[in-house]
């Protein structure tokens, strides 16, 4: 199976995941204030929404900014994601923490080695290493139930819009904008387009794209906007069509933040699926790009 096969199966199975997903205990108020969710790449994704979902009392922090600031190491309970539960600084930060929790699908890890307690992360996979998507999903909400209560939307029809979406036309580079609970899905939209095609993409803060990205834009470039619409952003796409921009505002079907999130997770899987298909790939960008990819393992492990 290719990687980029195996991205697809992930994507779709992703639906009997939903179904049969189980939210995790609720921390408390004050535990919330105490707590730091820390993670890389897809899960630094993770750990801003539940910082988000939480009205902001959990703290979402990168691993390295924890490191110079070792004080949280003392009187904050760190949260550490990992799917594979060996990224290094994720290790290293609970052997210098006075209380962690590995969030990971290896509770034989390194890592849950290390903690003193494992929050595991429990769905299927291909057993093929591929772009994120059903891990992804998974630690999001396993983060966004550990701070607030929800109810699973229609996930069946937010799939079914979104695979609809994915099949806008994308052109040049492209900047995923975002805000608060669509901001770390912007994120996730980059980095899956970034891993799968090897695209240049950015993403910002819808607000501060106006300030900074649309300095670096050129005629014909992508802006998606993940965002319900409203005045601001219309006037936005309205703006930057005079410059020759493409922008795609992607409208969520719902005014739920967990079915908003959810949508977007979809939007972003498959637009970079539709967008391999396209390009004939068989297999994703970073599996290809040896050296790329031993440098990254080399930081990261």
């Amino acid at each position: 199976m290719s990687t980029i096969t195996a991205f697809e199966s992930e994507i779709t199975m992703q639906l009997e995941f939903l179904e049969h997903f189980q939210s995790q205990k609720q921390l408390s108020i004050h535990n919330q204030q105490k707590a730091v969710f820390c993670g890389t790449g897809d899960s630094f994704a993770s750990a801003q929404l539940g910082e988000v979902f939480s009205d902001f009392r959990v703290k979402a922090l990168d691993p390295l900014d924890i490191s110079k600031y070792t004080k949280l190491l003392s009187n904050h309970h760190l949260y550490l994601i990992s799917i594979s539960g060996n990224t290094i600084s994720n290790i290293k930060l609970a052997r210098q923490s006075k209380i962690s929790t590995a969030i990971t699908a290896n509770p034989t890890s390194k890592l849950a080695n290390v903690c003193d307690g494992i929050i595991p992360l429990k769905f299927d996979n291909t057993g093929i290493q591929t772009a994120g998507s059903i891990s992804f999903l998974a630690s999001a909400l396993t983060c966004i139930s550990l701070v607030t209560r929800f109810k699973m939307p229609n996930y069946a029809k937010l799939y079914k819009m979104a695979f609809n979406v994915s099949k806008k036309p994308i052109h040049g580079r492209v900047y995923v904008l975002g805000n608060l609970y669509s901001y770390p899905i912007a994120m996730f939209c980059a980095a899956k387009l970034q891993e799968v095609l090897g695209a240049d993409v950015r993403y910002e803060r819808i607000e501060q794209f106006s300030h900074m990205g649309l300095f670096s834009s050129r005629k014909g470039d992508t802006v998606l906007i993940f965002e319900k619409k409203n005045n601001h952003n219309e006037k936005l796409v309205q703006q930057i069509k005079k410059c020759g921009l493409h922008p795609i505002l992607v409208d969520p079907p719902t005014n739920d933040p967990i079915g908003q999130v959810i949508f977007f997770i979809f939007v972003s899987e498959l637009l970079s699926l539709h967008l391999a298909k396209i390009k004939n790939r068989t297999e994703c960008f970073f599996v290809e790009e040896k050296k790329l990819r031993n440098v990254s393992s080399s930081m990261i492990y």
